[in-house]
Formats: structure tokens, C-alpha cells, sequence
């Protein structure tokens, strides 16, 4: 609300993750956060994503982002109440990151591509030269979800303007300086 003058959420409370945003819109409130902090954020890479979800170097290989019991690490569609859920109240993973697995989906930077068959081996955005491409992927799963969307490994895509009462991001922060 600080950077954009208001929230385009449908559930209200200041923990909660930002709703109903697109890739596009994203992008808008990314560039404009890193003009009003000097800092460089970015929406992370699917790799980038997918390796914090699994708790990095640490990891025990949970099904889900800390867990092999959804319930413990994340908010969906048996456990919810059919709305998001203020940020932080279920375990972290292994990297003390928390709500990875349920409660919004979360954009990322890449186009999508049905396999990884092709895909940049350095955790860089896969990108489509020349043409964006018509679909972004989307890494997560929400509080409107069966818990097998909810995994780490899945993935799904939506259009760049698709805005949805369970899509939101989360955001990363390139340590090379602005400018």
C-alpha cells in the first residue's frame, strides 16, 4: 500500500500476503519499489523459487515446503476457511521460510515451458528469446487447493494479466546494486 497507494487484495489484515495481483502487475510494483529503495528486487527465477521451497542445502526432502505434513506448514482447501491467512503462522521450512506450500500462488519470473528439457542450467530465468510467450509460471499452490497442488514440485501457468483472489508473489532481492 506504501509503494503502490493502495492494495488490490480481497482479504484484509497487514500480514497477509497481496492478492489478486498479476505477473504484470508485479512487474509495475517492482519497478516502482526499487525507485523509491535504490535496492534491486525482482520476482525469483522458477530454480530460484523451487530450491528455497525445498529448504536449500538443508534439505530433509519434504513433500511439501517443511513438511511431509501439509497441515504443519501450510493453509489450503482443508484447513483455510476459504481465505489467505496472515503470513508466518505455520512452521518455516528448513531455510525459516514460511508459506511456501499453500495460502497464495506465487508468480515467478519465468515463461512457462511444459519440461525442463531445454531449461538454463545456472538457475537463471527461463526466458523465451525474441517472444515472452503467452504464459508465466506459477510455483505454490493456495488456501483454495488440494493439498497435491501444494508439493513442491508442482507447477502451473497463467497468463501475464491473470489476476486471481489466490495469486500473489513473493519477491527477491539481487545483491548487484541499481543502476
Amino acid at each position: 500500500e506504501m509503494v503502490m497507494g493502495d492494495t488490490p487484495s480481497r482479504f484484509e489484515g497487514d500480514r497477509r500476503p497481496v492478492e489478486r495481483v498479476s505477473w504484470d502487475d508485479a512487474q509495475a510494483f517492482i519497478k516502482k519499489l526499487n525507485a523509491f529503495t535504490q535496492r534491486q528486487y525482482r520476482l525469483p527465477t522458477e530454480a530460484e523459487w523451487e530450491y528455497a521451497a525445498r529448504g536449500g542445502r538443508l534439505s530433509r526432502g519434504h513433500q511439501y515446503s517443511g513438511s511431509d505434513k501439509l497441515k504443519e506448514v501450510g493453509w489450503y482447501s482443508d484447513n483455510s476457511h476459504q481465505e489467505t491467512k496472515p503470513v508466518g503462522l505455520k512452521d518455516a521450512n528448513e531455510l525459516d521460510i514460511y508459506d511456501m506450500s499453500g495460502n497464495v500462488w506465487e508468480w515467478v519470473e519465468d515463461d512457462w515451458h511444459g519440461s525442463y528439457k531445454g531449461a538454463p542450467e545456472d538457475g537463471s530465468a527461463w526466458i523465451n528469446a525474441g517472444n515472452r510467450g503467452s504464459s508465466r509460471v506459477l510455483r505454490g499452490s493456495s488456501w483454495h487447493d488440494d493439498a497435491r497442488y501444494c508439493r513442491v514440485a508442482y507447477r502451473f501457468y497463467f497468463g501475464p494479466g491473470h489476476r486471481g483472489t489466490d495469486v500473489g508473489f513473493r519477491l527477491a532481492l539481487s545483491l548487484q546494486s541499481v543502476g
